[in-house]
């Protein structure tokens, strides 16, 4: 058997072809966003609550396919209200929660500013908090608790921030008051993304420095990326002491994401 050689215009060829990829991929991304903003806009004010559930789900599996995404889900979502929690490693979440479980995220306030994707999250139904009033967490918990007993899922990201995927950081509790209050369950959702050298991905993690726009093309232009979302069996919230929640939850999705 000949070994392969890898020259300078192999190396080259192979980065044309990623950014050609890259390239459509961003095309189809613009295309399907003005769809997005089309359905916000009409379609989506005039259906039932489930019809607007289906369409988010349809609209964020197909962002994945064009994002070049693949979506690998294990386990059932539970019909109803309920909160939402998962580990937080990418803007990518998001999507692929809507893929599998459509929920009204809680996200800070500037995101409700942003060109676009403000327009589409607020349209989403996104609870906003405005991270320099601390006061605020005590109004946006009133609005997640109402939520959840008109039967909305409202979901959210105790970590507060993004992580490489590797490690969970410590998960704040908070806003697992809500559920508490509302007396509706938690459905605990393990993400991990992997792609063709990596059993955990470090394109997908939207970290330190990293821009939107870096980690949107690092995303576009990757081979083999795939996240999996696993549903973890419901957990009730009876009596529930929001801490001791906490600790419960992250235990269950760090045993799912990193056992051996």
């Amino acid at each position: 058997m000949t070994d392969k050689v890898i020259t300078p215009a192999s190396l080259k060829n192979g980065a044309l072809t990623k950014g050609l990829i890259g390239a459509c991929r961003l095309l189809n991304i613009l295309v399907h966003i003005v769809r997005g903003l089309w359905l916000a806009r009409i379609a989506y004010v005039d259906r039932a609550p489930g019809e607007r559930d289906e369409a988010v789900r349809r609209w964020s599996q197909q962002l994945l396919k064009v994002l070049g995404v693949e979506l690998v889900v294990q386990g059932q979502p539970r019909p109803g209200a309920k909160l939402v929690v998962s580990n937080h490693v990418s803007w990518l979440d998001i999507v692929a929660i809507n893929s599998v479980v459509p929920s009204r995220f809680v996200s800070k306030a500037e995101v409700a500013g942003w060109p676009v994707v403000g327009y589409l999250v607020t349209a989403a139904g996104t609870l906003y908090l405005q991270r320099e009033r601390r006061r605020d967490a005590m109004r946006v918990l009133g609005l997640m608790s109402d939520a959840l007993r008109d039967g909305y899922t409202v979901a959210v990201f105790p970590e507060g921030t993004t992580g490489d995927g590797r490690a969970l950081m410590h998960f704040h509790a908070n806003m697992l008051q809500a559920a508490i209050d509302a007396k509706e369950p938690v459905q605990p959702v393990a993400l991990r993304y992997s792609d063709v050298a990596h059993d955990i991905s470090p394109v997908a993690a939207f970290v330190g420095d990293t821009t939107l726009w870096q980690s949107l093309w690092g995303v576009v232009t990757a081979q083999g990326l795939t996240v999996h979302v696993n549903v973890l069996p419901l957990q009730t919230v009876d009596h529930a002491d929001r801490r001791a929640l906490a600790e419960l939850l992250s235990s269950r999705i760090a045993d799912c994401l990193y056992q051996k």
